[in-house]
């Protein structure tokens, strides 16, 4: 901590009966009241530097000798003035950033500036704060702490601005330091900064992170976690009827239930007012703690929205646990909110339903192409784990309206499309039906896939039987895509071939049990789903030759 001191003479201030007095040849006429301490001092160095008392006297010139100048409104106290006071009489005083606020304001109210004496107590303090004070990051921070007494007047003299000024400026200049783990030698990153910030105010860190997030530069990440360390410094854990805990209870500023409920209800929404609007860069976890506290608090039902569209948009990383939301009161006659939940997934299901947006597919030649399903139906998910989903998938128990969605999604692997054409076979092939023929745009992709292939004389088919109705009255001509997804199939279909799938997505051990000959052959279809429309396609034309 840095610290000037000004003065050179030995102090001589004491105490007589409650009188704060100083060590004179001369006997003192100046009397002064500042709050419940008298102070008897000397005119002549106490006039010459402070142009509010020259004033007073003046004021008071025909009055007796015995009168007081009262001094209630002075800021820091009798301490602050005997400060000032002992730099008129020339005695040392040390002043730091844990005395300069208190100092700066009452040498501001007496008017201790250059105009009634040059190198005036003003002067040298603002020198010592803008030298030393705000080029030490935990001076500044005291400093900035120390203003809250006295916001109006340090606001006026600037000093609340500067010190914000400055603790965003050293967070933006350095953003994060590297550390290294003791039980691992990979260095990570890490918001020094966060743990220091997280004892100001919600007024002064709400400044200090408006004039981070402006600059652009510090990861939305960091600012992110800044966020919850002071959401978990500050918002207490509260029970269902709003009460504070004991230990979260402050003892040097008693406050009411309803107050303390109020001072956290208006942290909780300047806190949701500062997350960043970046999609992950604070954890679905401690959203929804947020939302349990707005619940509690009462808070603006703009805010609990907010929460939960921000919640919707990353729900697949919430645990139950997590979404069970106990609501402030039972007048509703259920323990937990219903309807915010429902709004976490109303937004989670229109961002499924947006339009998928991919980056441009411009690659070197060199370059293995990625299937377009990687990069839209889960991006955060590797090829295993993609895999993984879609084995989840059962054809087999998919409703009418699941097969045809599943045929005409362009984001599916196309094995998964491939699976259900399959099953649909199989199933007309179990009724006793005639199969039936395929949409047009996979005959049309298969002629272009085989026409340097071996079975050419696929090119020459163009129906195969008759369509005939399947299972509950549903007909595979009505599964046609589009037109202009022609091209998205004949993507995935040479992207099979460079990321072909595990074999396991086709059940065959389950298609194996049955007794039929003709589903048995289905089953012996080959791995690549190239081959298998092939010989599906082979299938349908000797079933028409039987019949």
């Amino acid at each position: 901590m840095k610290f000037m001191k000004l003065g050179n003479r030995p102090d001589t201030f004491f105490t007589t009966e409650a009188i704060r007095s100083v060590s004179s040849e001369v006997s003192t006429d100046l009397q002064i009241q500042v709050h419940n301490s008298l102070y008897q001092l000397h005119k002549f160095p106490l006039l010459s530097k402070c142009l509010r008392l020259q004033k007073l006297c003046s004021a008071l010139k025909d009055s007796s000798d015995h009168t007081v100048i009262l001094l209630p409104d002075l800021p820091g106290g009798a301490e602050a003035f005997e400060a000032c006071a002992k730099f008129c009489y020339g005695i040392t005083i040390t002043l730091s950033s844990l005395n300069i606020v208190p100092v700066r304001c009452a040498a501001e109210y007496l008017q201790m500036s250059d105009d009634a004496d040059r190198g005036n107590l003003v002067g040298k303090l603002e020198l010592f704060f803008k030298s030393c004070i705000l080029r030490r990051w935990k001076d500044t921070l005291v400093t900035l702490q120390s203003t809250r007494n006295y916001s109006s007047l340090c606001e006026e003299l600037g000093i609340t601005g500067r010190c914000i000024d400055a603790i965003a400026t050293a967070i933006i200049a350095s953003p994060t330091q590297v550390i290294t783990s003791s039980h691992s030698r990979k260095a990570t990153p890490k918001n020094w900064w966060a743990g220091d910030i997280s004892e100001l105010g919600i007024d002064h860190y709400w400044r200090v992170m408006v004039a981070v997030k402006s600059a652009g530069i510090v990861p939305n990440k960091l600012i992110g976690e800044a966020l919850r360390i002071y959401a978990r410094r500050w918002l207490p854990n509260m029970s269902r009827n709003g009460q504070q805990n004991e230990l979260e209870a402050d003892d040097s500023f008693p406050e009411s239930p309803i107050e303390a409920a109020v001072k956290h209800r208006l942290l909780m929404e300047k806190i949701v007012s500062l997350l960043p609007t970046e999609k992950g860069s604070v954890s679905c976890s401690f959203l929804l703690k947020l939302l349990k506290a707005a619940n509690i608090l009462h808070a603006s039902t703009s805010s609990k929205m907010e929460l939960a569209r921000r919640i919707g948009l990353q729900l697949e990383e919430a645990s139950v646990d997590g979404l069970l939301i106990p609501l402030d009161s039972n007048s509703s006659g259920t323990l937990y909110d219903v309807d915010i939940v429902m709004a976490m997934l109303e937004e989670f299901l229109l961002q499924g339903q947006s339009p998928a947006t991919s980056p441009p597919r411009e690659k070197l030649r060199c370059e293995r192409r990625r299937s377009r399903s990687s990069e839209n139906v889960h991006p955060e998910l590797d090829k295993n784990a993609r895999k993984q989903l879609c084995r989840i998938l059962d054809c087999k128990k998919l409703s009418v309206e699941a097969c045809m969605h599943a045929a005409q999604n362009e984001l599916l692997p196309l094995r998964v499309v491939v699976q259900v054409l399959f099953f649909e076979q199989s199933r007309a092939a179990m009724s006793g039906g005639q199969v039936t023929e395929l949409p047009s745009n996979i005959k049309a992709l298969l002629a272009k896939t085989t026409a340097g292939g071996e079975d050419r004389d696929a090119l020459k088919l163009h129906h195969i039987g008759t369509a005939t109705p399947l299972e509950d009255g549903w007909n595979i001509s009505r599964m046609k895509c589009p037109a202009t997804k022609l091209a998205t199939l004949k993507t995935k279909l040479a992207e099979e071939e460079d990321n072909d799938m595990d074999d396991d997505l086709i059940p065959r051990d389950a298609l194996m049990r049955s007794a039929s000959s003709r589903f048995k052959a289905l089953c012996s279809l080959p791995k690549k789903p190239k081959r298998i429309i092939r010989k599906l396609l082979a299938m349908n034309r000797s079933a028409s030759e039987r019949n």
